[in-house]
């Protein structure tokens, strides 16, 4: 037995008057596979590219290893120049990732290469994020903080992806205090033994292709793993459904700061304490 999960639709193209019509009003994700062709970035974003032009970066570095108290938030897990770690990435599989790389900041030409697409939102232009990984590497199943609408541009390679709505929180084995589910499921295989409230969870899942673009509505959960080595860029705009943005407010201001000082007063009681209420929760369901 499987998720049960539907095709995210895709479109070749997409006019502004159309994404704003079908896709955001009803908040439904959807795959665009032609949009950045005229992008420098379609024919010259790669993993060798970006080593030539940036391969003595120091870079953050992220795997799936359990969240620990003494981790502060997006703390990474190790560091490593940008082109030792394409190396790596070409060479076996490995858990290192880059997550949320502000790599614009520290490779101004980049920005030569892409432009900010009119989709009928304001994108947020100083934060346009990198991520990297190779084959078989994952992210947890988590959703943003801010909840924003996230464009998400993938080069080179195959990726993975599942999403779920907010609706579905109560079957996901969501974390309280945090925007992971239990760190213990396989997404891409889970044990419905162990985990039998998914089974009535209903989500999306697709592969996106260098080139394509994911639209992920606000405060979507999504899982990402990478078929073979690849890396994507982020562009995102703020939430703009009243209760979204409240939630991401409180999220930045109130939940991180409180789950932060949790962490230093209990240390690793306050995480086994959040992963068994994940079960506890989700179980009164059944």
């Amino acid at each position: 037995m499987s998720l049960n999960l539907q095709d995210i639709p895709r479109v070749k193209t997409i006019t502004k008057e159309d994404f704003i019509k079908h896709y955001f009003i009803p908040q439904k994700p959807v795959v665009i596979e032609r949009f950045i062709d005229d992008w420098p970035a379609y024919s010259k974003w790669n993993l060798d590219y970006m080593k030539a032009i940036a391969g003595d970066i120091t870079i953050p570095l992220y795997d799936d290893r359990p969240v620990d108290y003494k981790d502060g938030f997006n703390e990474p897990h190790a560091q490593m120049k940008l082109g030792e770690y394409i190396d790596l990435l070409k060479r076996e599989p490995t858990k290192y990732r880059i997550f949320l790389w502000n790599a614009i900041k520290e490779i101004p030409q980049l920005q030569k290469d892409f432009k900010f697409p009119d989709f009928g939102l304001r994108l947020m232009k100083g934060i346009p994020m990198l991520f990297f990984g190779g084959m078989n590497s994952h992210t947890f199943m988590h959703y943003d903080i801010d909840l924003a609408n996230i464009f998400h541009f993938h080069f080179e390679g195959k990726k993975q992806i599942i999403l779920f709505d907010q609706k579905q929180n109560e079957y996901l084995y969501k974390i309280p205090y945090s925007l992971i589910t239990r760190e213990d499921i396989d997404f891409n295989n889970p044990d419905f033994k162990k985990w039998p409230m998914l089974e009535k969870a209903k989500g999306f899942h697709t592969e996106l292709n260098h080139g394509e673009v994911l639209y992920m509505p606000e405060g979507y959960w999504h899982y990402m793993r990478y078929i073979t080595p690849g890396f994507s860029m982020s562009l995102r705009a703020i939430a703009r459904n009243p209760k979204n943005f409240s939630k991401a407010i409180y999220n930045i201001v109130i939940m991180r700061n409180f789950d932060n000082v949790m962490r230093r007063v209990r240390g690793q009681k306050w995480i086994n304490w959040k992963n068994n209420q994940a079960i506890v929760k989700t179980h009164k369901g059944l």
